[in-house]
């Protein structure tokens, strides 16, 4: 029984080297690529950021772009849409306008990248966008854009002003801005704990212009000059006048405040050759075409 067993054995296991010998490879992947028809945007965005900038708008959610530290949900096209053209029209164009578009091509991220909710922490307060290593900037909340369209202070809390704050990070982490930034509010920065009580009101008499601007001296300092050019002149002073009644030490928060702007200034014009007033100027100017309707949001159309 036991060399019938044994020969039984071997017989099977010969067989199954004949018929592993005999299957043949397949030429055809187990791995199929999904492939997106291409759409009337995409083709403008070829036309109008890949072609003109080398930048890859990408609106179509991508798991391993968004942060799964967060529940993401993707962007709408019709929103996706308005917000490559908010994008190109107050931003890109308005760094061509004013440095000339070789800076915009050399600096500007390459890959923009839409999610449609905000991105929610624990602490009550949610992310508007962050910008990565200087190539990638990532923008929340993008469906609710129409919400925020018709008023132009919430249009810039929301995303133009987000815009250019990551655009300032990115600026900075090319050409960092002299140490001597920090040390003017050092002791008044609180990391995480700028939306906490006490923190979050009476920041523009400590010498802030947002809550927000007292997490660490990189934030201040991109709030600073993302706030202040999407700001008009009159709203600026009315700020100024509040934060001239609170005082630390010896300086009024109004000139804290100047102070840092003036550094801003400085950077901007030694490092960058771009007058912060001339780009404030265009952006007003810009988001004004936006309000009033002379900047088609939806139109995609390739010429």
């Amino acid at each position: 029984m036991k060399r019938y067993f044994l020969y039984t054995l071997l017989y099977i296991v010969a067989l199954s080297f004949v018929s592993c010998s005999e299957d043949k490879l397949s030429d055809k992947s187990v791995i199929v690529d999904s492939k997106v028809e291409e759409n009337a945007f995409d083709k403008w965005l070829t036309a109008n950021f890949i072609n003109t900038y080398n930048i890859n708008f990408e609106y179509r959610f991508a798991d391993n772009e968004a942060d799964m530290a967060y529940y993401t949900v993707p962007a709408k096209l019709d929103a996706a849409i308005k917000m490559a053209h908010l994008l190109k029209h107050v931003c890109l164009e308005t760094y061509d306008e004013v440095a000339g578009i070789n800076f915009t091509r050399a600096n500007f991220p390459k890959h923009i990248f839409l999610i449609g909710e905000w991105e929610y922490k624990n602490n009550g307060t949610y992310i508007l966008g962050t910008a990565e290593g200087g190539k990638k900037v990532y923008l929340a909340g993008v469906n609710d854009l129409d919400k925020h369209l018709k008023s132009a202070s919430e249009l810039n809390h929301y995303y133009l002003k987000t815009i250019h704050h990551e655009f300032t990070h990115i600026l900075n982490q090319n050409k960092p801005y002299l140490a001597d930034f920090r040390k003017v509010s050092d002791a008044g920065y609180v990391n995480d704990e700028w939306n906490v009580a006490p923190n979050d009101t009476g920041y523009l008499h400590r010498g802030f212009v947002s809550a927000y601007s007292q997490d660490d001296d990189r934030e201040d300092f991109a709030e600073l000059l993302s706030i202040y050019v999407t700001t008009a002149p009159d709203q600026w002073e009315e700020w100024m006048q509040d934060a001239a009644t609170g005082k630390v030490g010896s300086m009024t928060g109004r000139q804290i405040i100047e102070q840092k702007l003036d550094m801003v200034r400085t950077y901007m014009k030694d490092s960058w050759n771009v007058s912060l007033e001339d780009l404030r100027t265009a952006i007003l100017r810009r988001q004004q075409d936006v309000m009033t309707g002379k900047v088609d949001l939806t139109d995609v159309k390739v010429e």
